[in-house]
């Protein structure tokens, strides 16, 4: 239907999360619209970032060198580590500027189904930082998403670190109603979770 260099563009595009073969061609048709120059720098941009982007050592965040910048801020609270899925989930956490220490990204969460399991996470990897940890870590802020598998690897994560280092404190975001929400049009989960995190005012 298409000429083979445009259907192969159209095959790549595809293979992207939440891009089907309608969108696909749509983004195809586009980029055969910009200038020349715009297409190649958003070609050479995925080339760049391929070639140079890889994960920190310390906390497996995307990185340019060996250390993320959040890393490399001496500012930043070493005794504090926030556990998230992914490197696009410290992201949020940062944009609150309610957190000052550091991140631990595990890479995803576990989930049976689709094979993932503790092996295929940088999960080993958090341990072996609590442990080196100098100075030593206080707290572990379990921010995995809260779905079956967010909450899963929360759990698993949170009894690794009990078993390991029992005196470091291991706590899970708060879960419950949205800002501006109205009672009525909550669901059963969320409300109680907000019901269980009831605090004192």
């Amino acid at each position: 239907m298409f000429a083979p260099p445009v259907q192969r563009l159209i095959t790549e595009l595809s293979k992207l999360p939440g891009i089907g073969s309608r969108t696909a061609q749509r983004l195809a048709f586009h980029i055969l619209r910009l200038e020349k120059e715009d297409a190649l720098a958003l070609a050479d941009a995925i080339r760049e970032v391929k070639e140079k982007i890889g994960f920190c050592e310390v906390c497996c965040n995307l990185s340019e060198g060996p250390r993320c910048v959040i890393c490399q801020d001496a500012r930043r609270d070493q005794t504090l580590i926030c556990v998230v899925e992914e490197p696009g989930d410290v992201i949020p956490v940062e944009r609150t500027h309610e957190f000052r220490g550091t991140y631990h990204v595990l890479g995803g969460a576990l989930s049976p189904i689709d094979g993932i399991d503790a092996d295929d996470l940088k999960i080993a990897e958090l341990y072996a930082r609590i442990e080196s940890a100098d100075p030593k870590i206080a707290e572990i802020v379990l921010a995995t998403n809260p779905t079956t598998t967010g909450e899963a690897t929360a759990l698993q994560i949170a009894r690794g670190v009990h078993e390991r280092a029992p005196d470091v404190a291991v706590t899970r975001l708060a879960s419950g109603l949205p800002v501006g929400a109205d009672l009525e049009y909550a669901d059963e989960v969320t409300l109680g979770r907000a019901m269980m995190g009831r605090r004192a005012v």
